[in-house]
């Protein structure tokens, strides 16, 4: 993994880097993933309920992008740390198909919002299913594509707190969608004039890395300039993190980074 500003940090998952899994069949999946023109469409279109008709962040194609990166380099960094992934396994499939769900679930998780924001994660569970009817054959037999699509699906459904993740593959996909905090995710709806508290506290937040950690597999170090930021981090993603599976494996460290101000936040630990 690299990462062109910060020396060990995870923030873009490169497929020319070295893994810690075996990621072949992943970078083949991923290649398919993007000439794919109707999931093409349905990023740009899931954004429409959700920003332009909501007010929400962004959740459209870049916000995906950002969810894809972190949740593979996430996954990456707990496959270093000798973390076991129980989806894959408890499914008889093989080790390289953990990063294949995690991906698949990463880019299908929103597609529910062409339905409606509120509730979107059950909408994404059919329209993800016809999705992985079509792709999964390319990779699978019958059996296996049976399994991936269940465990896929797992992962869409839990990535809002509502649900349960029974997996650890699950808990990354929850995860790495609240690790998409950083100023550009509100750049749609502040440009529009949006000043809620997650468009604000959003603005605040100016990076999110992912390092190896020293008592836990991963470290997220969170850079933010005002306090603001502290409710993207504590309401947000300590509400994602909170039956993830992934709470005693995850270090999150906040820091103010804001050398002009009266100091009301320096440095927060979950």
């Amino acid at each position: 993994m690299g990462d062109s500003e910060t020396s060990g940090a995870r923030r873009v998952y490169s497929p020319d880097d070295d893994h810690h899994f075996p990621d072949e069949k992943l970078h083949e999946v991923l290649e398919y993933l993007d000439a794919d023109e109707e999931i093409a469409a349905y990023l740009e279109a899931q954004n429409v309920n959700a920003v332009d008709r909501k007010g929400y962040n962004d959740h459209g194609p870049k916000h995906i992008e950002i969810v894809r990166n972190r949740a593979l380099c996430l996954y990456d960094l707990l496959k270093a740390g000798n973390v076991d992934f129980n989806g894959a396994r408890q499914q008889g499939l093989a080790e390289e198909d953990e990063a294949v769900i995690v991906a698949l679930a990463a880019v299908l998780h929103d597609v529910g919002h062409v339905v409606h924001r509120d509730q979107h994660a059950y909408y994404s569970i059919p329209l993800a299913a016809d999705i992985l009817g079509r792709i999964l054959p390319e990779f699978y037999d019958v059996a296996d594509r049976v399994r991936v699509k269940g465990e896929v699906l797992h992962a869409i459904l839990c990535h809002h707190t509502a649900e349960t993740p029974l997996t650890t593959e699950a808990g990354v996909i929850r995860v790495a969608d609240a690790l998409d905090m950083e100023r550009g995710r509100s750049r749609i709806p502040y440009e529009q004039g949006g000043r809620g508290i997650n468009t604000l506290s959003s603005q605040a937040i100016s990076r999110v890395s992912l390092h190896e950690g020293e008592s836990r597999p991963v470290m997220v170090e969170i850079e933010m300039t005002n306090a603001a930021g502290v409710y993207q981090v504590d309401n947000l993603l300590k509400a994602k993190l909170k039956g993830s599976g992934l709470e005693d494996l995850i270090r999150i460290v906040a820091v103010n980074t804001n050398e002009n101000r009266d100091q009301l936040v320096e440095r927060i630990e979950l």
